[in-house]
């Protein structure tokens, strides 16, 4: 039987024998009832539409050879024992649906913009896996795994649902974490990088990497080309991407390069494996929307035609600063809603050559408070600002309370919108259009509401929190002026 056959098949590999399993494609049709049947829940559309490719594990063939057994006819799983249907039911080219599966052709770069839930992180996981145990029983693969942060490297692409450790059903990784790396049974080794860290890419190599949400890494370009000098080992070096697109330069030479292979998916086609009622929610919410259009759909937007900031602007001016600044302030615009919302927390310092540099973004999102104002004190005391600058609109004497509740000495300025949010950005706009102000690094998420920012707000009609906190730390330095200047370095 299939299952016993491919437990045998493990078991003498397991005891060093020279063994492989002798895998033979059957292309069957089944109908919905044979699946219910079986007490597998299979989407019925893939079901109607799709010849499925059963990988039927024969029997352990010891030395390379041996005969494969064909069932006669379809395949009736209801006649199959549990033993079997659990082998069946783990079996990735079966369950796979067909964009999650690698293209087929001479490709250097799998490129996989999926929406939200999309499957794209099962997708790269499951092509890592595949390329190790195509490696043989014993082998000296080594493997990059990149992702924005060690953290999401973590919790994402190793431990998460859709994780390497997860997705294993034989040669299951071992995770050594204090030396960063996964260790296979075979010998393979995936080393786990950060775009945190561009450097830490200098010295190793690799024969493949998976990269995952390159979109929002932090030094983007600097990774992804340290990355590509790695990539020198064995015949035919190979990397998957996995993202959730957004119109970054990186990404679209990625997806113009003639070594690439792209593939989209919609959180729409990975629905039987989401939460009930996700999908109904969301497009209520942003359905037609451009940031639904990009997380449900993993569509590539562009700046909107009215929108007072282009990409192709931002991207001029991202500067590594090295000499002091002569002022520097924190902006805040706290969150109007519940826990939930987004606080806006933005600093920025002013040159000698009277230009502003935004130094950081760092809003936080689900905090109360005092959850907030602990980010803000944080900044504050981490870039050695001269002053907080607070919008009170929403929370009044509340919002200086808080701050001072957490630093009593802090030095807090409150200002109140008397004006539209718009009337407000273009002021500063113009700044950026004379060329009086630098990013010393790339704000993703600030950047996605700088260029979606039009007459009427955010496409998605949510507060553009990230976006007013520039815009008061700005005017703060350069349209209003105040504060007692001093030296110091960043």
């Amino acid at each position: 039987m299939i299952g016993q056959a491919a437990v045998e098949a493990e078991a003498l590999a397991g005891i060093g024998k020279r063994t492989t399993a002798a895998l033979e494609t059957v292309a069957t049709t089944v109908t919905p009832e044979t699946w219910a049947a079986a007490g597998l829940d299979a989407s019925e559309a893939v079901v109607r539409h799709r010849m499925l490719d059963v990988r039927v594990a024969a029997r352990a063939v010891r030395y390379g050879d041996g005969v494969a057994v064909r069932p006669e006819g379809a395949l009736d799983l209801a006649r199959l024992s549990p033993c079997d249907l659990a082998f069946l039911a783990r079996d990735w080219p079966l369950l796979a649906r067909p964009e999650q599966l690698p293209p087929e052709g001479d490709w250097r770069n799998w490129l996989i913009l999926g929406g939200r839930g999309s499957g794209k992180t099962r997708a790269g996981a499951e092509w890592v896996q595949a390329q190790v145990i195509a490696a043989g029983k014993r082998t000296d693969l080594r493997i990059a795994l990149v992702a924005e942060t060690l953290g999401d490297a973590r919790e994402v692409m190793i431990d998460g649902a859709s994780g390497l450790s997860r997705i294993a059903r034989r040669m299951r990784p071992e995770v050594e974490i204090s030396r960063r790396r996964l260790v296979w049974p075979n010998g393979a080794i995936a080393q786990i990088f950060s775009s945190e860290d561009p450097e830490s890419l200098r010295g190793p190599q690799f024969h493949l990497a998976w990269c995952d949400e390159l979109a929002k890494w932090k030094h983007a370009d600097e990774t992804f080309d340290m990355l590509q000098f790695a990539l020198r080992l064995g015949d035919d070096p190979r990397q998957v991407v996995t993202t959730t697109p957004r119109p970054v330069p990186l990404l679209k030479r990625l997806m113009a390069d003639e070594g690439t292979a792209l593939t989209r998916m919609a959180t729409a086609a990975n629905a039987r494996h989401l939460a009930p009622g996700f999908l109904a929610a969301l497009s209520a919410r942003y359905g037609g929307t451009r940031l639904g259009r990009q997380e449900l759909y993993g569509e590539l937007i562009e700046d909107r035609a009215d929108g007072l900031w282009k990409r192709t602007r931002l991207d001029e001016i991202v500067v590594k600063l090295a000499e002091p600044l002569r002022r520097i302030v924190v902006a805040v615009d706290p969150p109007a809603g519940g826990v939930s919302a987004c606080c806006g927390i933005v600093v920025a310092g002013l040159k000698e050559n009277g230009q502003a540099v935004v130094l950081s973004d760092c809003s936080v999102e689900g905090t109360g408070p005092a959850g907030w104002a602990r980010a803000v004190v944080s900044a504050y005391r981490r870039f050695e600002a001269d002053r907080v600058v607070a919008e009170v609109n929403q929370g009044g004497d509340m919002v200086r309370a808080v701050l001072e509740g957490i630093e009593a000495r802090l030095p807090v300025t409150t200002v109140r919108a008397t004006r539209g949010k718009f009337l407000r950005a273009e002021p500063v706009a113009a700044l950026y259009e004379q060329g009086r102000v630098l990013h010393a690094g790339r704000f993703t998420e600030l950047e996605d509401q700088m260029c979606d920012f039009g007459p009427e707000g955010l496409s998605n009609g949510r507060s553009p929190d990230r976006l007013d906190a520039l815009v008061w730390a700005l005017t703060a330095l350069m349209l209003e002026g105040g504060g007692e200047p001093r030296i110091r370095g960043v």
